[in-house]
């Protein structure tokens, strides 16, 4: 009898501002020894280039899987792959509009929809602000189809030191939201020492 593998987490990357919190997540998914396989947008490359000192390949590198976002039939486009779920950080309002309408441009957002018509888990970190009436009725589409919805905003109650603990903080919320087990972040104590 073979051994059971882990199911993989599916992360993409959109072309909003925070890719960082992608990056993050394929870190910490490394750490806690989960599988993940890596969906870049055209944009979210771009955004990679703009934002870090990280080249395209050094976050793929992160990924155990790299799938191109133009390869609608990859295999994480199928509901027969087995996926423990999917993070997309950051989610751009166009990717959001994507998967809330099941508009399966890319591959990215073809896993996304997936995801849902599993009922796996599906977590989006949307990155806009403000945000219009457009984008919250795209918010509570998505949510009502069984994502779930994590802005990246920080806590401070662990009183964060530096950019990567904000970071963390939010990756460490949406590995909860998948049911992971991790010590990743500080967990509230009730304002306790």
């Amino acid at each position: 009898m073979s051994k059971l593998k882990k199911q993989p987490v599916i992360v993409g990357i959109s072309g909003a501002t925070g890719v960082v919190y992608g990056i993050e997540t394929l870190r910490a998914l490394k750490e806690i020894d989960q599988p993940s396989h890596l969906v870049v947008s055209e944009a979210g490359a771009r955004t990679i280039d703009i934002e870090t000192d990280m080249s395209i390949d050094d976050v793929r590198a992160l990924a155990d899987v790299v799938h191109n976002i133009k390869d609608i039939g990859a295999a994480i486009a199928s509901g027969s792959f087995r996926a423990h779920g999917m993070i997309v950080a950051p989610c751009s309002i166009k990717t959001l509009s994507g998967i809330a309408n099941s508009f399966d441009y890319n591959l990215l957002i073809r896993a996304a929809d997936v995801m849902l018509k599993e009922r796996k888990p599906l977590v989006l970190l949307v990155r806009e602000t403000p945000l219009h009436k457009g984008h919250l009725e795209l918010m509570a589409r998505a949510s009502d189809y069984g994502a779930t919805i994590l802005p990246p905003m920080p806590a401070f109650y662990n009183r964060p030191e530096t950019l990567q603990d904000i970071v963390r903080q939010t990756v460490g919320r949406a590995l909860d939201h998948m049911g992971f087990n991790h010590e990743l972040i500080e967990r509230w104590n009730g304002g306790t020492a």
